[in-house]
């Protein structure tokens, strides 16, 4: 490594922590060096200019400006710059301006705190966080950190890969998940994923509007990978390092050989989609932190598209990878407009559109999301509320066993889930078959 790079890696490790305000840089590169240079200001000038922002850029990005910077190498070349061996204050949580600084959060500034905090050794935290993804090239058996399965989507003719935490990596994704994630909130059109929140929040502000837009995202986690995980940690205040080890926590690369069970139902196409999402750092299907980190990355989406529905009087509310939208008779008029817009900004926010689901939904047809019916509110489809009614008078009559076609291994737990979700919906509906699923008799076990 040449004098320049080293001194060039040096500032930048001294310029990593701390705020991103040019007096407080020019502290810490009078730190990193030892005395005050006249230079140091204006370089810590142009670096603001170039790189900053509501968030500290990553050490990467300061130090590729530092090999870049004209006015830094002929400084180089100017004076004897000699390094005082980076005694680097303490980092600090820097949240960004505004909402972030008062969550309630727990201040880990270090590796070694966020260590102690999970309750692991360093070299536990390292070997569970996988920065070197290892993951990816471990033979199957105990020293993966997950387990894979493929479940189908018959219907739709492809496949989808659940990637499920083993029990210890499981453990401390839970804690990261009630002690930090859980403290963030999401947009508030985001309903699915959050506690108090339901598919009747989601499709109750659509109702009685003349038309209704309907938006699908294609592979919702898989898309969200490392890179966005860690700035949300950084947003939140974390230094780089804890950043980086807490967002390796929560993502996963895939090993190859999962691809040679790829079910044979799924095309090409689909094989090949999979495959480039999840040979990198991503959001796996199945541990716990993944749904509450898809609502907070797709914080910025959810503000442009619910930007988008007000400039034309409309609503916006998102569950998971659907998108809804509402609006009045203006917005009926200019839909191939206001659809390609959202088609636009779905791929400006890293998104895929599933166009295949793409519907739109006037008010003189049947408008649906969710499993629900909002043309006037939020309701079940009659049909399905008939034929579950026609189940629980069947089995009242003739028993149970004679209405259990799907072999249900406990078919009075699946009517119990059934009527429940309903009562959640309609309690006036719910309470009907309530009473009917009461009096069925089961027999003794």
């Amino acid at each position: 490594m040449s004098t320049h790079e080293q001194l060039a890696s040096h500032l930048a490790a001294a310029w990593t922590y701390g705020r991103w305000q040019v007096d407080e840089l020019v502290e810490r590169g009078q730190d990193a060096f030892g005395r005050r240079y006249r230079w140091l200001r204006p370089l810590a000038q142009r670096l603001v200019s170039a790189l900053g922002g509501k968030r500290r850029p990553s050490r990467r990005r300061v130090l590729d400006f530092l090999r870049q910077d004209a006015g830094f190498r002929r400084v180089r070349r100017q004076q004897d710059l000699r390094p005082t061996g980076l005694q680097r204050r303490r980092p600090e949580m820097v949240p960004t301006d505004g909402p972030p600084a008062g969550w309630d959060i727990p201040p880990l500034v270090t590796p070694g705190e966020l260590a102690d905090w999970l309750a692991i050794r360093p070299e536990e935290l390292a070997w569970f966080a996988d920065q070197r993804q290892r993951e990816r090239t471990l033979p199957p058996g105990p020293l993966r950190h997950y387990r894979y399965y493929w479940l189908s989507k018959r219907l739709a003719g492809s496949a989808r890969l659940v990637e499920a935490p083993k029990r210890r990596l499981k453990a401390i994704q839970r804690r990261v998940l009630q002690e930090i994630l859980d403290r963030i909130p999401p947009h508030p059109a985001a309903h699915g994923f959050r506690a108090g929140r339901s598919i009747v929040g989601f499709v109750a502000p659509h109702a009685g509007r003349p038309v209704a837009l309907k938006i699908d995202l294609r592979d919702f986690f898989p898309t969200i990978g490392r890179p966005r995980v860690v700035a949300l940690f950084r947003t939140a205040g974390y230094p780089e390092d804890v950043a980086q080890a807490l967002a390796s926590l929560c993502t996963n690369v895939v090993p190859a050989d999962v691809w040679e069970r790829f079910p044979q139902y799924g095309d090409a196409r689909d094989r090949w989609r999979h495959e480039d999402l999840v040979r990198r750092p991503h959001l796996p299907q199945g541990a716990p932190t993944s749904p509450a980190l898809a609502n907070l990355c797709s914080y910025r989406l959810d503000c442009r598209l619910a930007g988008l529905a007000r400039s034309v009087d409309g609503q916006y509310t998102r569950y998971a990878d659907d998108l809804l939208f509402s609006g009045p008779d203006a917005l009926a008029r200019s839909l191939p407009r206001f659809q390609a817009t959202v088609g636009a900004i779905i791929s400006e926010e890293g998104f895929r559109l599933n166009g295949r689901k793409t519907r739109i939904m006037h008010q003189g047809s049947r408008q649906t999301a969710a499993g629900l019916v909002f043309n006037q509110h939020a309701n079940m489809a009659r049909d399905e509320y008939d034929r579950l009614k026609a189940i629980l008078h069947n089995c009242v009559l003739h028993g149970p066993a004679s209405q259990n076609r799907a072999a249900h291994p406990d078919f009075r737990a699946y009517l119990e889930g059934r009527v429940g979700f309903i009562e959640s919906v309609n309690p006036a509906r719910g309470q009907r078959l309530r009473s009917r699923l009461q009096q069925i008799v089961w027999p003794k076990t």
